[in-house]
């Protein structure tokens, strides 16, 4: 039975040493070397103060801003310790009256609005965490954005357009715009 016991504790520590310890290590040092801002949380800093990952969305209820996809984590929205999606279906009557409030707070913000109201402004993501719109989303917004900044829309637009991301490798997704790094663009604009 000695026989038997040794070799298998003895590949138990080396294996529990190689994945649990030198593995990881090496993974997070590659990681740290070839990608540190992705590594570290591809944290956004400004005037030198953390305000944000352009990898989670973050919950934008002024009218002065670009409104995010709404979140469905709990218990609170954008929770990125609890990333997960309602589970609510098209027929469920919390979703739908989610989805008739969410609209009833676009156009109340916005009451001169008569643009169809893209699904991703009204509906959550898988995640909840979604930090990216549509272009559409966006371009549903930007008047009421500059009205409420008392600048130019053709100004809005133009920065609305530097963010606007292509699909990955062309191909795969469609364009989208993330909603912090927008938002930090125009509050830019409209502070010079």
């Amino acid at each position: 039975m000695k026989t038997l016991i040794r070799p298998a504790v003895s590949l138990f520590v080396v294996l529990s040493a190689v994945t649990g310890v030198l593995y990881p290590l090496a993974v997070t040092g590659a990681a740290s070397t070839l990608f540190p801002q992705q590594a570290h949380g591809s944290l956004i800093v400004k005037d030198g103060v953390t305000v944000g990952s352009s990898l989670i969305g973050q919950n934008f209820s002024e009218p002065k801003y670009f409104w995010s996809r709404p979140s469905a984590t709990g218990p609170m929205p954008y929770n990125a310790s609890a990333s997960s999606g309602s589970n609510q279906g098209p027929l469920n009557p919390a979703f739908v009256d989610a989805v008739k409030g969410r609209i009833a707070a676009l156009k109340a913000a916005d009451p001169d609005n008569h643009m169809p109201v893209p699904v991703d402004l009204v509906t959550a993501s898988g995640s909840g965490l979604d930090p990216h719109i549509s272009v559409a989303a966006a371009r549903y917004q930007l008047e009421r954005v500059a009205r409420i900044r008392h600048v130019s829309p053709v100004a809005v637009r133009q920065v609305l357009n530097r963010h606007i991301e292509s699909p990955l490798m062309g191909i795969f997704g469609e364009e989208r715009v993330n909603v912090l790094e927008l938002n930090l663009d125009v509050d830019r604009l409209t502070s010079m």
